[in-house]
């Protein structure tokens, strides 16, 4: 047997030997130092499985990862397996600067890089504030190495005057009723600190449990364990069954490649639509499907969207919170409900098909409040719907579950913010010009600008118009939102202003036309005049000096794409 099919062939912690010129004394050596940890030779022998482990003291979401990793450890060590955990980059939403999505694909490369060159046989992932899971779902797809999902779970409801409160879909809330007069300064710092109560991700249908619930959707977690709520004494369990999983894992390999798939990536997306879920999840799930050699397609968003109802009642869409889903029945219910739309032979990370789990699970109890029956939905169209015309060339994303329908046809004068520092600096002076039949317009806020494309989507009703009782207003723009937020919204505008699109050209008093029957965005503006504009737009930004803030604007791909870079998709550059 040659050198390199010993190492092919090698599990445990033979696999992937440093080095040194001399296999047997590579392996030697690494015996001897892993000794120094206090492991016994037996121990030693046992595959491994290791732990991505994703604390930080700047990610609130993820405080009980100590407890839920001794869980997985329980796991592993009950089906035979030796666990070693392994740390790598956390993301916490709100600390990061400028946001959180352009560390993603640093974290993705970090969780990619450190699976495939440490020994391990199988990798269970921990994490679940809202840029953690995508990222280690791509880096686990480009490592290909056995892998499975364990999410962080949603918090807890906290409660104020008699009222749930859920972050952070109420914290808007509470923060227009605010900006509008309606509440003091001591009522909103009373209301800051019930927002947020418990370890875990936002208690609606946020990011993060959107990603959770794509993540077992495409068969990379165990079954019923997207929706438990963080503090849950089943969480716990469900980590100790995840590392007994991890364990089988390392005997029967099923890798992420085997699972996500042109049809399981479909599956998600039905899931993505009937949830009503984040808007930032188009961007994460085609980033993902990205690295599986998958392409995400906006005007198959539309086609799956036109025939997948939202059966989901959980805010922003609706009215109920995360621990209402999983005590309603959860993803399984979900699934179960949208069973005729979905490819059953797609394979899970248990070795079962989509369509065995289901059959396994029968016919349920479902709290059909929370979870409609197909028959009986909360609206008859899927949550989310691509937008093409002259603004936007490479499309726009629109969340029409959480958005005002009596906006959805109609054609308004532009107000434009030529950046975020624009938009602060001007949004509640009483000297703007603004009506509330205005369009609000952000530019340079997408992927490639200096504020790496923030949740700053959701523009807020300038303040002499929320003192006035406005609500809602269209507000259109390359950036993102939070999947906890809601109105009607156009967002991921692409081509990004900063990169010259159609967005760029706009300027106060253009008129400009939503249809959302017709899935357009057009820019009503003479082509003669866009080209004089387009002349006079500004030379393109230098590129940084060093370090990630360069390779980020080198090689970051537009929001259709997945805001990946060109290098790490399957396709390459």
């Amino acid at each position: 047997m040659t050198e390199e099919s010993k190492d092919a062939s090698a599990v445990g912690l033979a696999r992937g030997l440093t080095n040194y010129g001399d296999r047997d004394f590579s392996l030697y050596l690494r015996r001897s130092f892993a000794r120094s940890t206090g492991l016994s030779s037996e121990m030693l022998a046992k595959p491994v499985v290791g732990i991505a482990f994703t604390p930080s003291g700047f990610n609130n979401c993820h405080r009980h990862f100590p407890e839920l990793l001794e869980a997985v450890k329980r796991g592993v060590l009950a089906a035979g397996g030796l666990p070693l955990e392994f740390p790598t980059v956390s993301l916490g939403e709100i600390f990061l600067n400028p946001t959180s999505l352009m560390f993603r694909n640093l974290m993705s490369m970090d969780t990619e890089e450190m699976i495939r060159a440490q020994p391990m046989d199988a990798v269970v992932l921990m994490g679940g504030c809202d840029k953690t899971v995508p990222a280690q779902l791509m880096g686990a797809l480009s490592a290909d190495r056995p892998a499975i999902q364990l999410v962080a779970g949603p918090m807890m409801t906290g409660r104020h005057q008699g009222e749930r409160l859920g972050a952070c879909t109420d914290c808007r809330r509470f923060w227009a009723r605010f900006r509008a007069g309606e509440i003091d300064r001591a009522g909103i710092e009373r209301i800051e600190g019930r927002l947020a109560t418990t370890a875990g991700t936002c208690a609606v249908m946020g990011t993060a449990s959107t990603m959770a619930c794509i993540a077992e959707a495409l068969g990379l977690m165990l079954p019923g364990t997207a929706a438990i709520p963080a503090v849950h004494a089943d969480r716990l369990r469900a980590a100790e069954a995840t590392g007994t999983a991890a364990v089988a894992l390392t005997r029967r390999p099923i890798r992420p490649s085997q699972l996500v798939t042109e049809k399981s990536v479909e599956n998600a997306l039905r899931v993505l639509l009937a949830l009503g879920g984040s808007t930032n999840a188009i961007i994460h799930l085609t980033a993902i499907a990205g690295r599986a050699g998958s392409a995400i397609t906006l005007d198959r968003l539309n086609a799956l969207s036109a025939t997948t109802p939202v059966l989901v009642n959980l805010k922003p869409t609706g009215t109920h919170y995360m621990e209402d889903f999983f005590a309603a029945g959860g993803v399984g219910a979900l699934l179960a409900g949208l069973k005729p739309l979905l490819h059953l032979d797609c394979l899970t990370v248990t070795g079962e098909t989509l369509g065995e789990r289901l059959a396994a699970a029968g016919e349920g109890w479902v709290d059909r409040a929370v979870i409609r029956a197909p028959a009986d939905p909360v609206e008859p169209q899927g949550g989310l719907i691509a937008l093409f015309g002259s603004l936007a060339p490479g499309g726009a994303i629109l969340k029409r579950s959480a958005a005002d329908a009596r906006l959805f046809e109609r054609e308004g004068r532009a107000v434009v913010f030529s950046s975020l520092e624009d938009l602060s600096r001007r949004i509640d002076s009483p000297d703007l010009e603004v009506t509330a039949e205005d369009f609000l317009v952000l530019q340079n806020a997408g992927p490639t600008s200096d504020s790496g494309m923030p949740e700053a989507g959701y523009l807020p009703i300038p303040a002499k118009l929320a003192r006035a009782g406005v609500k809602d207003m269209v507000r259109i723009s390359d950036a993102r939102m939070s999947g906890t937020a809601f109105g009607t919204v156009v967002l991921h505008v692409t081509p990004e202003a900063a990169a010259g699109g159609p967005l760029a050209l706009v300027r106060d008093g253009d008129r400009i036309r939503l249809s959302v029957s017709a899935g357009r965005l057009d820019l009503l503006v003479a082509e003669e005049e866009l080209a004089r504009r387009r002349a006079a737009l500004p030379p393109p930004r230098p590129v940084p000096a060093r370090g990630y803030a360069r390779l980020y604007r080198q090689s970051v791909l537009q929001a259709d794409r997945g805001c990946d870079f060109d290098f790490l998709t399957a396709a390459g550059r």
